[in-house]
């Protein structure tokens, strides 16, 4: 049987991005298993590297449970705090240390002791941070803002990242001291569609969880829908595919769910179902593919500075798309707030909305 992982309280993760299971069918993903199992009794700190809804939190779930260690698993999001707020969380403050402290309170590292922080988009934090985490890092104490007496930490480390964070140190977003101290054992988590091994596994575990959850009776997938879900390309990977199995669920009939049940985004079709079968040329006229032509088209305009131009569309109008905010424009593109900040900076976006973001 695969071995499946999930998180422990699926009801509190409604609406999260993360993804809620694992599985290790897949040649590709039964090797990530064996060696996450080999590093996790070790207790080096371990650097999990995957896209959006992979499954990184669960990995590192893992890592613990079999590492032996007795404390608890800690799961800290380091985008979803402002900076103001990040030092506070992560290391804890006494009383009165800012406004609004009332009461003195235990970082995460603290709250972790004897056990595992899982610290999730790492590349977010701010560089004033990074100094700080690599301190910690290197003696093994905190000190809560307000305080001047050290505390000792007993904690196991593990940082997940759905960025390049070599590429974000070549670019001067994030410490290279910081980034070798995280980088002992690197672990690899490859996107749905590399593993298409995992796709019918984690569909029936997904059929499974929600026929319980709509109080149906067994139901059953056709071989038309099974083709679809492996040719898919997943850009959502687990997540995606979790919600594409709910809503199946929920308007399939007579127990049998049906292609046409699956509610795929046809941008993300394979190719050859995007152009049928005509070549490259009928797939960049088709509305998902429209880009290679634009690029062309800019070419042809003779622009002096075409990367730089593409560059700052793309970030003018993802920042629009998300109305201003920074944690959220960078989870579009993939890259860190950070980097999206610098980006901001640079194409004079940091004005009155963007001061506003910065907050978000």
């Amino acid at each position: 049987m695969d071995k499946v992982l999930t998180l422990p309280d699926n009801g509190a993760y409604v609406l999260s991005i993360r993804a809620k299971a694992q599985v290790f069918h897949d040649p590709a993903s039964v090797k990530v298993l064996e060696m996450v199992e080999l590093v996790a009794p070790s207790g080096a700190t371990v650097l999990i590297i995957g896209d959006t809804g992979t499954g990184k939190e669960l990995l590192a779930r893992h890592i613990h449970e079999k590492s032996g260690r007795g404390g608890p698993f800690v799961a800290v999001n380091c985008g979803a705090f402002s900076e103001n707020l990040i030092e506070a969380e992560l290391f804890g403050h006494e009383a009165g240390a800012f406004t609004g402290a009332q009461n003195a309170r235990a970082g995460w590292f603290e709250a972790a002791r004897g056990g595992t922080l899982f610290l999730d988009e790492i590349g977010d934090l701010p560089m004033a941070m990074q100094v700080k985490l690599l301190r910690v890092i290197q003696e093994r104490q905190v000190v809560r803002l307000g305080s001047r007496r050290p505390v000792d930490i007993d904690v196991r480390l593990i940082a997940a990242t759905n960025i390049d964070l070599g590429r974000a140190v070549e670019a001067g977003n994030f410490r290279r001291d910081l980034y070798y101290r995280l980088n002992v054992a690197v672990v690899k988590l490859p996107l749905l569609r590399e593993r298409p091994g995992d796709i019918l596994p984690l569909a029936r575990h997904f059929m499974e969880m929600y026929r319980i959850k709509l109080r149906l009776e067994k139901v059953a997938i056709s071989p038309e829908a099974r083709q679809m879900l492996l040719e898919y390309e997943w850009p959502g990977n687990i997540r995606e595919l979790e919600n594409v199995i709910h809503y199946a669920l929920i308007v399939s009939k007579n127990g049998f769910i049906q292609s046409g049940d699956l509610r795929l985004h046809p941008s993300s079709a394979p190719i050859h179902a995007v152009n049928g079968g005509h070549g490259t040329n009928g797939a960049e006229k088709s509305d998902g593919n429209l880009l290679p032509i634009a690029i062309r088209n800019l070419f042809d305009t003779g622009h002096p500075a075409i990367y730089e131009h593409m560059e700052e569309i793309l970030v003018r109008q993802a920042f629009a798309r998300c109305n201003g905010n920074q944690i959220k424009t960078a989870a579009l593109l993939g890259i860190s707030r950070n980097v999206v900040r610098a980006l901001l900076k640079r194409f004079g976006l940091l004005n009155g909305a963007g001061r506003r973001a910065t907050a978000g």
